[in-house]
C-alpha cells in the first residue's frame, strides 16, 4: 500500500465524512499467528488506537466523529482471563492518553449501557469525560459494553417511560426515534471501516448504519495504519451515495 502522505494528496477536503466507525477486528488472530497471548494482540491494538486518533485529529480535517468498537456486550462470553485484561487496557489508555488527547483537543465520548461495567471503569469514563469536555476539536467516541440492539431496546425503553409519565404524546418516527439513541447529538454515521476482513457489522451501530458506506480490508487492527484510513475515506471519496434513490445518470 502506498504511503500515508502520498495517498494523503488525493484527498477532498470538501467531501471528508463527518463521522467514521471502525469495527477494529483481528487482535486476537494477529496474535496467534505470532504464537503469541491474545492480549498481547490487545496491547499492539491499543497502540494503534493512539496513533489513528492522534492522526485523524491532526491531519483530517472534516472528521467530527471517529466511533470505536471497544467492547461489545457480547464480549462478557469471553474467557474470564481476556475480558479482565480488556478492562485493565482500558483503564491505562485512558488514564495516560487524556493529557495528548487535551493537547490535541480531542473531546472523549463514549457509548454503551452503564450497567455490568466495573465501577473503576465507569468512574475512568466519566472523570476522562470531564476533563476534555471543553475541547472543540475531534470526537473521540468510544462504543464499550455496547449493543445495537441493545442501544434500540433502551432507546424503546426509554419512550415508553417518558410516555407513561405523560412527557412524550409524538407520534414515532425515525427522527425523534433517533433522539433516544446512544448517539443522540453526533452527525450521522458516513464511513464503517472494518478490519480482519470477516464480512459483518457484527451487532455494530445497526440504527446508525442504514446507509453508511461499508469498507472491509482484510488487514489485521494490529496492522492498521494511516495509509489504510485514506484509503477508506478515498474509497468513500468515489462512491455515489445515493440513500435509496436513483443516482446522477451520466
Amino acid at each position: 500500500m502506498k504511503n500515508a502522505q502520498e495517498l494523503f494528496k488525493k484527498l477532498d477536503s470538501n467531501r471528508m465524512p463527518r463521522h467514521i466507525a471502525i469495527i477494529m477486528d483481528g487482535n486476537g488472530r494477529w496474535a496467534k499467528e505470532r504464537g503469541l497471548p491474545r492480549l498481547i494482540g490487545h496491547r499492539k491494538g491499543v497502540d494503534v488506537v493512539r496513533e489513528i486518533v492522534r492522526f485523524t485529529g491532526k491531519n483530517l480535517a472534516g472528521v467530527e466523529v471517529l466511533t470505536l468498537y471497544v467492547f461489545s456486550t457480547e464480549n462478557w462470553s469471553r474467557p474470564k482471563r481476556e475480558v479482565h485484561g480488556l478492562m485493565i487496557l482500558l483503564r491505562k489508555y485512558l488514564k495516560l492518553e487524556v493529557p495528548e488527547l487535551d493537547k490535541n483537543n480531542v473531546r472523549l465520548a463514549w457509548i454503551g449501557r452503564r450497567s455490568n461495567l466495573p465501577e473503576n471503569i465507569k468512574s475512568s469514563l466519566d472523570n476522562s469525560v470531564k476533563a476534555l469536555e471543553k475541547n472543540t476539536g475531534l470526537i473521540l467516541n468510544l462504543a464499550i459494553n455496547y449493543g445495537g440492539r441493545t442501544e434500540v431496546i433502551d432507546a424503546v425503553k426509554k419512550i415508553i417511560a417518558r410516555k407513561s409519565r405523560g412527557e412524550f404524546s409524538e407520534e414515532i418516527n425515525e427522527e425523534n426515534f433517533e433522539s433516544f439513541l446512544y448517539t443522540v447529538g453526533l452527525p450521522s454515521l458516513d464511513l464503517l471501516i472494518r478490519t480482519g476482513g470477516e464480512m459483518r457489522i457484527s451487532n455494530f451501530l445497526l440504527w446508525q448504519s442504514a446507509y453508511a458506506e461499508l469498507w472491509v480490508t482484510p488487514t489485521y487492527w494490529p496492522d492498521f495504519t494511516p495509509a489504510h484510513l485514506i484509503r477508506a475515506i478515498l474509497d468513500y471519496q468515489n462512491r455515489q451515495r445515493r440513500f435509496g434513490k436513483i443516482g446522477k445518470v451520466n
